[in-house]
C-alpha cells in the first residue's frame, strides 16, 4: 500500500526542519504563541486562511503551495463570505479584545437583538469559569466571544438597578478570559484582559473582585517573565489585606484571596530562587488555610490546604528540591480540585520525577495529566519542555508510550 500524503500540520513541521527552526523560532516569526504552532503541526488547528498560509510560507522561506499544495494565489474557496473553520485556540478571543467593547453605546445605538436576562448572564459567566478549570480552551473562546460584546452593550443599557452586578459579571468573565490567556502562553492578551476585569470591578464597588482581577494580572506578568511587575501586582494586594486579615471575623473571602496572593509571591521568590522568601510566603498561605479549614473556590481561586500542598510541590521543583518535591506530592489527595489543578500538579510531579531522571514516573504523570486535562497538556510550554527532557534521558531508548505523547503534544 502507498503511504497516505502528508497532512498540512505534517508538511508544515517537516518544512520548519529542514528550515533548521524550532517551534519556538517558527512561533516568534509568526508572532503567536508556541502552543498556536503545537496546534498547527498537530492539526489540531487549521490552516484554511490564506493570510496565515502567506505568513506561514514567509516565515519558513517557501512558498504558499510548499505549506499547502492545493492552495493558488487568489483561492475561491476563500471568499469573504466563506464560513471560517472552527477554531482550538483563543484567536477570535482575542479579536473580541480589540478595539472599543461596545462603541455603538456611545452614539445611543440600542441592542439589535435581544440580551440575556441577569439571570442568564449569572448562567454564562459560571460556564465560562467551567471551561476556565476544564482547560477547554476551545469551547470557552467561543462562548467568551458571544458573551463579553453582550454584557458590554448590557451594562451600558440595563436598569441602574442592574448595573453593579452586571459590572461585577463583567469583571468575572474577563477574568475569565485572562487565566486562559495565561495558560495558553497568550500574556500580551491575559494583561488586556485582567486590566478590563479590574475597571469593571472598581465601576461595580467590589474591592475583593479588584484583587481577584489583580491575582489574574499578576499570573499574567509572570507568563511574561515580568516578574517586578507581578510581585508589584501581588504585594500591593498583600499590603492591604494583610492588616484585615489579622482580624479573627476576617471574612473568609478575603482569606482567601489574601493566602491565594501569598502562593503568587511564593512562586515569584522561587523562581527567583529566593528560598527564604518562598518558604515564607507559603508558611503565611498555609496558615490562611488552615484558619479557613477547607478547600474552597473564592473568586475561583481554589485555595485551600491542598491547594497550598500543590504550591509546595511546584515551589520545591522551581528550586531544584526534586526529592522535597515528591515527598510532598505522595501526601496529596487533589481529586477534590478542578481538572486543571490536578492536571497542573500531575505535570509538577512530572518535572520532579525528570529532575531526577526517572523516564517511567514521568511520563506516567503526563499520561495521567492529559488523561485529565488533554487541552492543557498538549499545548502546556512547561510539558513539552519536560516530554523534550525526558526524550533526552531516553537516550535511544525511548519508550513508546512517551513517543505517542511526544507526537500527540507536537514535540520535535
Amino acid at each position: 500500500m502507498s503511504a497516505l500524503p502528508p497532512t498540512t500540520g505534517q508538511r508544515i513541521k517537516e518544512l520548519r526542519r529542514a528550515a533548521g527552526m524550532s517551534q519556538a523560532d517558527l512561533a516568534a516569526a509568526m508572532r503567536r504563541s508556541e502552543s498556536w504552532v503545537s496546534q498547527v503541526e498537530r492539526g489540531v488547528q487549521p490552516v484554511e486562511r490564506f493570510a496565515i498560509i502567506q505568513a506561514l510560507a514567509d516565515a519558513l522561506g517557501v512558498s504558499t503551495q510548499d505549506v499547502r499544495p492545493d492552495t493558488a494565489p487568489a483561492p475561491t474557496n476563500l471568499a469573504d463570505d466563506a464560513p471560517e473553520p472552527e477554531s482550538n485556540d483563543l484567536d477570535g478571543l482575542r479579536v473580541a479584545l480589540t478595539g472599543h467593547p461596545a462603541l455603538g453605546s456611545l452614539f445611543d445605538r440600542r441592542p439589535s437583538s435581544p440580551t440575556p436576562s441577569l439571570a442568564e448572564f449569572r448562567q454564562l459567566v459560571d460556564q465560562a469559569w467551567e471551561y476556565v478549570h476544564a482547560s477547554s480552551f476551545a469551547a470557552l473562546s467561543d462562548h467568551l466571544v458571544r458573551l463579553l460584546p453582550d454584557i458590554e452593550v448590557a451594562v451600558r443599557h440595563a436598569p441602574a438597578a442592574d448595573r453593579v452586578e452586571l459590572h461585577s459579571l463583567r469583571a468575572r468573565s474577563y477574568q475569565a478570559a485572562a487565566a486562559s490567556f495565561t495558560r495558553q502562553d497568550q500574556a500580551d492578551a491575559a494583561w488586556v484582559a485582567a486590566d478590563r476585569a479590574l475597571q469593571a470591578a472598581e465601576m461595580a464597588g467590589q474591592p475583593l473582585e479588584v484583587v481577584a482581577s489583580l491575582f489574574r494580572m499578576a499570573h499574567a506578568f509572570m507568563r511574561q517573565q515580568h516578574m517586578d511587575q507581578a510581585e508589584q501586582a501581588a504585594k500591593s494586594a498583600v499590603e492591604v489585606l494583610e492588616p484585615r486579615g489579622e482580624n479573627p471575623a476576617c471574612p473568609p473571602e478575603e482569606l482567601s484571596l489574601l493566602g491565594a496572593m501569598n502562593l503568587v509571591l511564593a512562586v515569584i521568590n522561587a523562581r527567583e530562587g529566593n528560598r527564604p522568601g518562598t518558604h515564607a510566603h507559603l508558611k503565611r498561605a498555609r496558615e490562611l488555610a488552615t484558619r479557613l479549614g477547607e478547600d474552597r473556590n473564592d473568586f475561583d481561586t481554589e485555595f485551600g490546604p491542598t491547594n497550598v500542598k500543590l504550591h509546595s510541590v511546584s515551589t520545591a521543583v522551581e528550586l531544584g528540591d526534586a526529592g522535597l518535591a515528591l515527598e510532598t506530592a505522595a501526601e496529596v489527595d487533589a481529586g477534590g480540585l478542578s481538572a486543571e489543578r490536578q492536571s497542573r500538579f500531575l505535570l509538577d510531579v512530572a518535572r520532579a520525577h525528570a529532575q531526577r531522571r526517572h523516564v517511567g514516573e514521568a511520563t506516567a504523570a503526563l499520561l495521567d495529566a492529559e488523561t485529565l486535562a488533554p487541552e492543557q497538556i498538549r499545548d502546556h510550554h512547561s510539558a513539552r519542555e519536560v516530554i523534550r527532557d525526558l526524550i533526552q534521558l531516553s537516550d535511544r531508548r525511548v519508550p513508546e508510550t512517551l513517543r505517542e505523547l511526544a507526537d500527540r503534544c507536537g514535540v520535535s
